[in-house]
């Protein structure tokens, strides 16, 4: 009878670990979604952006593309999309949230190096520690990871590239 308990009970555990799963999956992808949107406004309300002054534009060669350059130094905006690291590229590149979380793993990369979980990372940043800022700590995390910012170790834990620790 015991036995049988045993077994329903893990069947039940291993039903809610899908279901984690897929709920996770899920929250991935709006989260991607949304931030594609989050961007397609920012460009939007760039593209309609009016010049204050005429001088202001800038000059537009014979093929009508303009042939001044990006505007140094400006910063990436909440809700921009993660670039992929490359050999020369620094947080600065990143926007806030996702800077915030790279420049705290490079400066306390956890306990011998082993990196932080989620919870740790979300408690370090001064964010509560409740289920939906983890979990908003864990996904960028892992975007992060995806584009070769940071690391994820076996045991799920987020480190920074070992290129970065390297003096």
């Amino acid at each position: 009878m015991l036995e049988e308990r045993e077994r329903a009970a893990r069947v039940v555990a291993e039903e809610l670990r899908a279901e984690a799963e897929r709920v996770l999956a899920e929250l991935d992808e709006a989260e991607m979604v949304l931030e594609r949107r989050v961007i397609a406004v920012e460009e939007l309300a760039e593209a309609l952006a009016v010049p204050e002054e005429a001088g202001d534009a800038p000059a537009a060669d014979a093929a009508g593309q303009s042939s001044a350059p990006p505007a140094p130094g400006k910063a990436p905006v909440a809700g921009s999309m993660v670039p992929q690291w490359q050999e020369g590229m620094t947080a600065v590149s990143l926007s806030p949230e996702y800077r915030k979380l790279v420049e705290l793993l490079e400066s306390e990369p956890g306990f011998d190096g082993e990196g932080m979980q989620a919870k740790e990372i979300a408690l370090r940043l001064g964010l509560e520690v409740v289920a939906a800022k983890v979990e908003g700590v864990r996904s960028r995390a892992r975007r992060l990871v995806d584009k070769g910012w940071v690391e994820r170790t076996p045991t799920g834990r987020f480190r920074p590239r070992a290129s970065a620790l390297v003096p």
